[in-house]
C-alpha cells in the first residue's frame, strides 16, 4: 500500500481537523457536542475512502498513543471512556461515506445528504452502545438503554443533522471543482 506525499499531508490535515474539532465543544452532560464529526465527514467525502479512513485512524492512534487531541485528553485507558465508541464510529463512518460517495454517478444534495446521515448512524451506532456498556459495566452506574440514548443521541441528532447538510451542500459544491482539477478521480 504506497501512499503519495500529497495524500499524507491531505490525510494529515483531517486528522489535525478532526483533533480542532474536538476542542470546539459544548459541554453537555456525558458526551459534550462537537464538531468531531464534520470533519469525519469531510474525510469521507473529499478524501474518498481509503484516505478518509486512515486519517481517522490516524486520529484516534494518535490520541490512543497517548497525546491529549481527544476531548477528554488522551492515552491508551481513553478506551475506557463512555465516548470512545464514538471515535471507532468516525473510523468505520469515514470509510462509508468514502464508499458510497465514490461510486455515485451523479452528485446532488439529497444523495450526499442520504450518504453522510448513513455515516453519522453509523458513529451513533457504535457510540450509543458503548456508552450505554462502559457506564454500565466499568464505570458501575446504572443507566439504561433508553437514558444512553437520550444522553448520547436525542441531544445531538438535530445539530448532527444540520451539520450533515452542512458537508452535503459543500461537498456538492466542491466535488466537481476537484474533479475538474484532476485531485479528485472520476468514477
Amino acid at each position: 500500500m504506497r501512499i503519495k506525499v500529497r495524500d499524507m499531508i491531505l490525510v494529515s490535515l483531517f486528522a489535525a481537523l478532526t483533533a480542532i474539532g474536538a476542542f470546539i465543544r459544548i459541554p453537555t452532560p456525558i458526551v459534550p457536542f462537537t464538531l468531531q464529526f464534520l470533519f469525519c465527514a469531510y474525510a469521507g467525502t473529499l478524501l474518498g475512502s481509503r484516505l478518509g479512513l486512515i486519517s481517522q485512524l490516524l486520529y484516534v492512534g494518535i490520541g490512543i498513543a497517548g497525546v491529549p487531541i481527544f476531548t477528554k485528553g488522551g492515552g491508551i485507558s481513553y478506551i475506557f471512556q463512555p465516548t470512545f465508541g464514538y471515535l471507532i464510529g468516525f473510523i468505520l463512518c469515514a470509510y462509508v461515506i468514502g464508499k458510497l460517495t465514490e461510486n455515485l454517478k451523479e452528485i446532488t444534495f439529497i444523495k450526499y445528504f442520504v450518504i453522510v446521515v448513513t455515516g453519522l448512524m453509523i458513529v451513533y451506532g457504535i457510540g450509543v452502545p458503548y456508552l450505554y456498556l462502559i457506564v454500565n459495566y466499568y464505570l458501575g452506574k446504572a443507566m439504561t438503554f433508553r437514558h444512553a440514548i437520550y444522553a448520547g443521541f436525542a441531544l445531538y441528532i438535530i445539530p448532527d443533522l444540520l451539520l450533515s447538510a452542512l458537508v452535503a451542500f459543500t461537498s456538492v459544491k466542491v466535488i466537481p471543482i476537484l474533479k475538474k482539477l484532476g485531485y479528485k478521480k472520476e468514477k
